[in-house]
């Protein structure tokens, strides 16, 4: 049963519900107050960062089509230069350039011995028509071969537009013949350059550093002073400003502005007013559906298959679910509180235990999971999965690690069910590959028992010649038969001890295995079938190959059915290309491991076949059992390596696994 509220929580919640109305009321009247100022500011500020944006716009206007004129400028001078135009030529392109350039009135060429055509005039003019200040200008420009304004002086007659000469100076080689002038009209710049829309919102006016207006532009009427921006033109040698003023004014408050805010506020303040009636039936709401909550999490607990255990920052346990209590076989109320070490901790893992409690306190712990052993009240160990996080609250703090404890015992006898069913499938299969070598082996064996039969008779012949047990000559003949007929039955009992080993059932085994001679006694059984089809069998094996740790058995099977796949393949190709190449050595790509490969020179892999090549069941084999190459698969990644093939430059295909080298062989290179 739900306990009712205290008095003083009663208290709490009453004075919440009046405190709100009351700061409804106050915001309305700060809002009254202050919204209106604030909107004011807000469009006037608004209304100057626009103004300097479109007058930065402006200056950038004005200065791009400036340089422009300054290239047409400086065409016009090259031309002079190489001599492309003279007389009613250049003056034809003094007219060309007005009319493009309407900012300009006047266009004048002064040669080196201060002789001059202009634009506006009809006949020449020299030098010392110019003015004093012009002539001493155009010695500089001449001097430091840089082009550059004349600071314009402000109009006596305001019908007369202020006037700005911008100097080029011409130069051939290091010869001097000759300035061009264009003058500029500064009302001319303002009326060609600043785009309509921005003459018809502000007053704009080119002034000099003493703010004497040279230009004036008052397509949309005067300005007001309220918002204003000035800034420079950077031409070389004339101090100019661009300046505007808007013709707009201050802004106006809104006198509908506060209606829609009493009306905004009014109606918060009902809304809250409501929201107090509704608080009462939301908090018993929600009161229930944490209820509801609370008894569904813990259902969902108490049926979990997976444990939970919380640490805290101190290594305590803090929270266990009954998962996990049904697992060790403790009860909770016995778990809570407990330190290491734990009951559950198997002894002969005890260390590992006390480890990975260190770098859990240390904080240091992976999120990827591990194995280990736990025991079970009674002293009966199982295998579990454990996976470890930090425990983190609302506010971002640690405050413990969580676990996740998985009983993996039923997985455990599914592997290893599944590794006996894989030997024994490999065990099938090498009774398979006997029972098909089992014809040639006797064809094998055939060829040394008949040399040692023919060596003992041999032997026998001579010693039963008196003579002969004299004659150190004889008794030497006699000696070497004997040697022949030993080797041969070496060699015949090493084809059976081969054939024994490779078809006998037993555990796997690792041992540093040396690669030379393991590859050798796979050779050599396969070529009791490579013989019938007249294929050779070719090995290199590089000198600095690293033995690895393996079982002898398992690679030997591996090679015999990639070489038996191999010798397949080229059964139906022309005698030039029957050649088995067997190879090894260190691998480059991957330093302490070794890559062994079988390439044939066949018929290839089909590509419809390709993706599922070791796939079990299937083959390309009309007779095959399709097990072949995913056992090999199977034992190269068991070995902790990978089988992969690639198609042969020359035709066929080149199956490559890697293996790691063993440790003792990598120790003693160093």
């Amino acid at each position: 049963m739900k306990p009712f509220p205290s008095y003083a929580s009663l208290i709490h919640r009453r004075t919440w519900q009046w405190l709100v109305p009351i700061l409804c009321a106050l915001l309305f009247l700060t809002t009254v107050i202050w919204l209106p100022h604030q909107a004011q500011q807000m469009e006037s500020t608004e209304r100057q960062e626009q103004l300097i944006a479109d007058t930065l716009w402006v200056e950038q206007t004005i200065r791009f089509q400036l340089g422009r004129n300054e290239d047409d400028i400086r065409s016009l001078a090259n031309a002079i230069a190489t001599a492309h135009l003279a007389d009613k030529k250049l003056q034809n392109r003094m007219h060309f350039l007005l009319r493009n350039h309407p900012e300009l009135v006047r266009i004048a060429w002064i040669d080196a011995d201060g002789k001059g055509t202009a634009s506006n005039q009809k006949g020449s003019f020299i030098l010392d028509d110019l003015s004093e200040e012009l002539r001493l200008k155009l010695a500089r420009v001449r001097d430091t071969n840089a082009p550059e304004y004349i600071q314009p002086t402000p109009p006596d007659d305001a019908q007369h537009p202020a006037l700005m000469d911008y100097l080029f100076p011409i130069h051939q080689g290091s010869q001097h013949i000759g300035w061009v002038i264009a003058t500029y009209s500064l009302t001319g710049i303002l009326e060609q350059m600043v785009p309509w829309w921005f003459a018809q919102k502000n007053q704009i006016s080119l002034t000099d550093r003493h703010e004497n207006a040279l230009g004036q532009r008052t397509a949309g009427g005067a300005g007001r002073g309220v918002y204003t921006y000035a800034h420079d033109l950077h031409l070389p040698y004339a101090d100019i400003t661009l300046r505007t003023d808007s013709v707009k004014g201050a802004p106006n408050l809104l006198p509908n502005l506060l209606v829609v805010a009493v009306v905004a506020l009014t109606l918060g303040l009902f809304w809250s007013l409501g929201a107090l009636w509704r608080d009462i039936n939301r908090r018993t709401a929600v009161e229930r559906a944490l209820r509801e909550q609370i008894a569904f999490r813990t259902a969902m607990e108490d049926s979990l298959v997976t444990g939970l255990r919380v640490y805290d920052l101190n290594g305590r346990i803090t929270y266990v679910n009954p998962a996990f209590c049904r697992m060790v076989g403790i009860p909770a109320q016995s778990l809570i509180g407990l330190s290491p070490p734990m009951p559950y901790w198997a002894p002969e893992v005890l260390g590992e235990y006390q480890e990975r409690f260190a770098q859990r306190m240390a904080g240091t712990i992976s999120s990827h999971g591990f194995e280990t052993v736990f025991l079970r009240h009674g002293n009966e160990r199982f295998p579990v999965l454990v996976y470890e996080s930090a425990l983190v609250d609302e506010t971002g703090q640690q405050t413990g690690w969580m676990s996740s404890i998985l009983d993996i015992s039923d997985r455990k006898r599914f592997e290893e069910l599944n590794r006996r069913q894989q030997e024994k499938l490999q065990a099938s299969a090498r009774m398979v590959t006997m029972g098909e070598i089992a014809s040639t082996l006797a064809h094998e064996l055939n060829q040394p028992l008949a040399a040692i039969t023919s060596y003992t008779t041999g032997a026998l012949n001579l010693l039963e010649n008196p003579a002969m047990h004299q004659d150190a000559a004889g008794m030497k003949r006699i000696r070497g038969a004997l040697e022949k007929a030993n080797t041969q039955a070496q060699r015949a009992g090493h084809v059976i001890r081969s054939v024994h080993s490779f078809a006998k059932r037993r555990e796997p085994h690792r041992e540093t295995v040396a690669l030379p001679t393991l590859i050798a006694d796979v050779a050599q059984l396969a070529e009791l079938q490579a013989s019938q089809h007249f294929i050779s069998i070719k090995t290199d094996i590089q000198s600095d190959t690293p033995a690895v740790l393996a079982d002898p058995m398992m690679l030997e099977q591996v090679l015999l059915n990639l070489t038996r796949n191999a010798i397949e393949a080229m059964r139906d190709v022309e005698q030039a290309r029957r050649v088995l190449h067997i190879g090894a050595g260190p691998d480059p790509s991957a330093p302490g491991s070794v890559t062994i490969s079988v390439a044939d020179r066949g018929c290839g892999i089909p590509p419809h076949a390709q993706e599922r090549l070791f796939s079990p069941f299937f083959s390309t084999k009309s007779d095959g059992m399709g097990m072949g190459l995913k056992i090999c698969r199977t034992v190269v990644e068991f070995h902790g390596g990978t089988l992969t093939y690639a198609d042969h430059p020359e035709g066929g295909t080149i199956f490559r696994f890697s293996l790691p080298a063993s440790i003792a062989t990598e120790n003693m290179k160093k």
